[in-house]
This record gives C-alpha cells, structure tokens and sequence, in this order.
C-alpha cells in the first residue's frame, strides 16, 4: 500500500474541521464564562454560593493581588472573584483584611443596594449597603495599596446575584 500525501483539499478541509471544533469550544466558554448572560441567572444560586441572610451580614473582603484585585465572599470554601448570591435585606459589608489597602466598587447605574452609589472602603473603614434590588449585577472594582505610588492599583470585576426573598 502506498501511502499518498495530503494535497491542499485536504489541509483545508483539516483548517476547517480544527476552526469548528474551537468555535464550538469557544462558544461553549463563552456561554458558560457570565452567569448574568443565562437566561435564569438566579438558578445557578445555593446553599453553597449564598452569602449571608436577612438577619446576618455578608462579608467580602477584597484585596489587590498580584496582578488584579480579589474580591472574596464570607462563604466557606469561596474563590475571589467568583459568583455568590444574596437575599434582598442582607446586609453585605464590604471590607480589605489586607494592610494598607482602599477599595472601590462599581455596579454602575443601576446598583442592587441601598444606598446606590459606588462603594468605598478600605482596611481601616469597611462599608456596609443592604441588597435592595433582585437580579443579576456584573460590578468592577478596584484595589489600591496606599502606600504604593503609581501603578499600584489593580482592577477587576465579579458577578453578584440579588434573590428576593420568598
């Protein structure tokens, strides 16, 4: 048996099977990457990504890492910057554990608490805001270490959704 090489049909035929199986791959991180973008975001909410409760607070504590800034839930086992939900009433106190460290938060115009301006804080001065508002919010945020000069702030953004109480 002889063995023919591949002639240009058969690279582009090759190209076009490994462009479909990366946009399907892509398609499919794509789909999966913003829960704000499902169609029932609020399914995606249990037990172990809820934070807090109408009677007890929520802490997130955020920090400036490496190359980003982190913003962690007071939920066991919780990675910084993931998905975590809230009842409307809950009280999220925002605050840094790390030294030396201010904060901003942004939801933009249409922020799910009260009061609904940006959040503000830092390792000396925690801000607390109660959950007013169902839905499902995408914020940035920044952190800064204060007694760092230019360049010290690193920014990222995080996905919080708002359940309203049954």
């Amino acid at each position: 048996m002889k063995i023919r090489p591949c002639g240009a049909t058969c690279y582009v035929l090759l190209l076009t099977l490994g462009l479909l199986h990366y946009s399907a791959n892509a398609q499919n991180n794509r789909r999966n990457k913003y829960a704000c973008s499902e169609t029932n975001p609020a399914s995606q909410c249990s037990a172990s990504n809820t934070c807090g409760s109408s009677s007890a607070a929520c802490m997130v504590d955020v920090k400036r890492t490496g190359y980003s800034a982190s913003a962690t839930p007071g939920i066991p086992n919780a990675k910084g910057n993931s998905l975590f939900c809230v009842r409307t009433g809950t009280t999220v106190t925002w605050q840094s554990t790390a030294k030396n460290t201010g904060f901003l938060i942004d939801f933009g115009p249409s922020s799910p608490f009260d009061p609904p301006d940006a959040i503000m804080g830092g390792s000396k001065r925690s801000a607390s805001v109660t959950a007013a508002r169902p839905g499902c919010f995408l914020y940035a945020f920044q952190a800064t270490d204060s007694t760092g000069t230019y360049g010290m702030s690193q920014a990222s953004q995080a996905e919080l959704i708002v359940i309203g109480n049954k």
